[in-house]
């Protein structure tokens, strides 16, 4: 089957800055804290009024201008999203409409911040098929309006942003995404989830009230799923290719916490100055921040044709994968 390839990239930040001094003012926290315990320095916050869906056209129409792709050439928009404009119709759905995308059949995909690299598989399966030529892979969220601000341990961590992908077959049979490894532990759902605001628990006054609704986080037992999780998926997409982390050019991973990428970087035995690093600036953007760090690494010039990427994320689920890309 024909590889599907990334031909173009593009991101988004909102402009809205929220600096660690900023936080010292909200909740019980300091910038020596926050940055000994996460790396993250600061973070990006959407404008009222502003949506998921424009984060993520904005950058896929740096993706598409990247591309040379006009909107209407696109044939299937897959956005990694959990924070969609409002719970039906799809984020992929206003994306589409307000990007002109009017052949492309579009959709969501939910795996949190893993939700960029679930998108990419989604996408790649299509192209490898040969039923689509051009897709657009997405992964925003906007987690600033579901982190619970009184609560320390989450609010420090995420900011909002939007990053995305052009997929089209290659036409290097040794160029492009060589393979994708997905995985699931729904038994660890608990440790990383917004309990209210579904069918289970439906918003009441009693979940406003207690903030139910708001993002919950056992820090601990995520860090140690984390860190096995993605070194282990990254070991065996590379070793499905023939290949070991010594071969690795870059890495590009999802941008949680310095210390997870730190221990994974370390279990993998890849020297860390090859993962492009960025959370210092946006913190965790969860779906946006795989697809933000490749296309600031390229713009950068970091990744160089020929070159090995392996990409890796994990999200609330827990879902994970890592991915393999021939550049």
């Amino acid at each position: 089957m024909t590889l599907a390839q990334i031909i173009g990239t593009g991101s988004y930040a909102p402009s809205q800055v929220i600096t660690n001094k900023d936080l010292e003012k909200v909740v019980d926290t300091s910038d020596e804290w926050i940055t000994e315990r996460t790396g993250i320095k600061e973070r990006r916050q959407a404008a009222p009024g502003e949506a998921t869906s424009d984060m993520a056209v904005a950058a896929a129409r740096e993706a598409l201008a990247l591309s040379g792709t006009r909107p209407e050439e696109v044939d299937l928009i897959v956005v990694g999203t959990i924070t969609a404009d409002m719970p039906m119709p799809s984020c992929a759905a206003f994306v589409q409409a307000k990007l002109g995308a009017k052949n492309a059949f579009a959709f969501d995909v939910a795996a949190a911040c893993a939700g960029a690299l679930y998108a990419m598989s989604v996408a790649e399966q299509f192209i490898r098929t040969g039923r689509v030529k051009r897709a657009l892979v997405i992964g925003a969220d906007l987690f600033t309006r579901i982190v619970n601000w009184k609560d320390r341990n989450t609010c420090v961590l995420f900011g909002d942003g939007a990053g995305a992908m052009v997929l089209a077959p290659s036409e290097d049979p040794q160029r492009g995404i060589l393979s994708t490894h997905l995985r699931t532990d729904g038994a660890l759902a608990e440790i990383l989830a917004v309990p209210a605001g579904g069918s289970k628990e439906p918003v009441t006054e009693e979940t406003l009230r207690t903030q139910r609704h708001k993002l919950t986080m056992n820090g601990r037992e995520v860090f140690k799923c984390a860190v096995r999780a993605l070194s282990d998926t990254t070991q065996e997409a590379l070793a499905s290719c023939g290949l070991v982390p010594a071969q690795v050019d870059h890495v590009i991973a999802h941008q949680a916490n310095m210390r997870i990428l730190e221990a994974v970087m370390q279990r993998l035995e890849v020297p860390v100055e090859k993962c492009w690093i960025n959370l210092d600036k946006y913190g965790n953007t969860s779906a946006a921040s795989l697809p933000m760090s490749l296309d600031e690494a390229c713009r950068a010039g970091r990744i160089k044709r020929g070159d090995l990427v392996a990409m890796l994320a994990i999200g609330a689920g827990m879902t994970w994968g890592s991915a393999v890309v021939r550049w």
